[in-house]
C-alpha cells in the first residue's frame, strides 16, 4: 500500500489511541509486522507553546517506523506549525473524529465534521507546511442526523490529503454499536485517494471482510490490540498466539520498555493498565487485579505476572 510517496509493506495500520500508542506500545506492536504505526494524538496548540509533555509524546525511534504522527486542533496556522515541526515522521495525520468530550467541546476532533470549509482550510494549511504525506482520520458525522462524511471527505481530498481513514461510527456513538461498512464503501467510491477502513476489526476474518465489503485500500486496527499486540500477526497470517510463555515474554518486554522510556517511577504506574489487559481472561486474574494495580516497581510487577502466567493449567 502506498500513501503519497510512502510505500508500506502491507495495508494493516495500527490505530492512534490516546494514552496507549506511546513509543513502547508501537515498538512492541510493530514487531508483529504491521505496515504503519500511529502516535497518540498530539495537540498542535500545546506543541506551539512548547509544552514538554507534548514534545515527549512526539518522540519516535527506528523501531516504530514507518510512523504516522497524529495532530489535532482547529486553527489552520497552528496546525501548519505542528505539521512542519513533526515532519521528521513519515506521515502527518489530522484527527477529525475524536469523540472525547473535552476535545469535541473545544471544536476539535469530531467537532470539525460540522464544518467542511474549516476541514478544507486545515488540510490545505497542513499540506502546505508538511514535508511528508498528509492523511486525515474521520467519523461519519457528529450524529445520525448529521452524516457529513461525504462533503468532509471531498473537502479533505480537494485540499490535498493523501489518504483518508474512516471509522464507521458517529461521534456521539463513541465506541458503542457497530461500525457502518456501507458508508465506508460509499466514501471509497467517491474518492480517488486511498481509503482506510476502521471499526470492529478484531480478527483475520474481520480484516478480510472489511476489505471485501468496502473495497477499501487499507484496514486500521485499534482496541483489539490492547493486551494482545500479537493480533496483528494473527490478522496478517492467520497464526494464533496460544503459548502463555510467549505471552508472558511480550508482557514483560512491554512493561520494561515503558519503564525504560518513562522512568520506573512513572512507567510502572502507566504500565498497570497494560498489565490488566494482558492478563484479562486468565485464571486467577480477578484475584491478582488489586496487586497489579498497586505494584510500585518493575520487579514487583514482573513477579506478579510470572506467578499468574505460570499458574495457568
Amino acid at each position: 500500500m502506498k500513501i503519497g510517496k510512502v510505500l508500506l509493506k502491507n495495508n494493516l495500520i495500527i490505530a492512534p489511541m490516546a494514552g496507549i500508542t506511546d513509543r513502547a506500545f508501537r515498538e512492541i506492536a510493530m514487531g508483529y509486522g504491521a505496515g504503519l504505526s500511529c502516535s497518540e494524538m498530539i495537540s498542535a496548540k500545546a506543541l506551539y507553546y512548547g509544552d514538554k509533555k507534548t514534545l515527549e509524546l512526539a518522540q519516535i525511534s527506528n523501531d516504530d517506523r514507518p510512523i504516522s504522527i497524529q495532530i489535532f486542533g482547529s486553527e489552520p496556522d497552528i496546525m501548519a506549525f505542528a505539521a512542519d515541526k513533526l515532519s521528521y515522521g513519515d506521515i502527518i495525520d489530522i484527527n477529525m473524529g475524536c469523540p472525547a468530550p473535552k476535545i469535541y467541546k473545544n471544536n476539535e476532533g469530531g467537532a470539525l465534521l460540522k464544518n467542511p470549509q474549516l476541514i478544507y482550510d486545515i488540510v490545505k494549511a497542513v499540506k502546505g507546511a508538511s514535508k511528508v504525506p498528509v492523511t486525515v482520520k474521520m467519523r461519519m458525522g457528529v450524529d445520525h442526523n448529521n452524516i457529513t462524511i461525504r462533503e468532509c471527505a471531498i473537502a479533505a481530498q480537494e485540499a490535498g490529503a493523501d489518504a483518508l481513514t474512516l471509522h464507521g461510527r458517529t461521534v456521539d456513538m463513541m465506541y458503542s454499536g457497530s461500525a457502518d461498512r456501507e458508508i465506508i464503501r460509499e466514501v471509497k467510491g467517491l474518492l480517488k485517494i486511498p481509503v482506510i477502513g476502521n471499526g470492529d476489526v478484531k480478527s483475520r476474518e474481520d480484516y478480510l471482510s472489511m476489505l471485501n465489503d468496502t473495497g477499501c485500500d487499507g484496514v486500521m486496527v485499534g482496541r483489539a490490540l490492547l493486551g494482545s499486540p500479537w493480533v496483528i500477526e494473527e490478522i496478517l497470517t492467520g497464526t494464533k498466539m496460544t503459548s502463555n510463555t510467549k505471552k508472558l515474554e511480550v508482557t514483560k518486554k512491554h512493561i520494561e520498555l515503558i519503564c525504560k522510556y518513562r522512568g520506573e517511577y512513572i512507567g510502572i504506574k502507566e504500565a498497570r493498565k497494560h498489565a490488566l489487559w494482558y492478563v484479562k481472561g486468565l485464571k486467577f486474574a480477578a484475584q491478582a487485579k488489586r496487586e497489579l494495580t498497586t505494584a510500585n516497581s518493575l520487579e514487583e510487577m514482573n513477579n506478579l505476572l510470572v506467578n499468574l502466567f505460570l499458574s495457568q493449567s
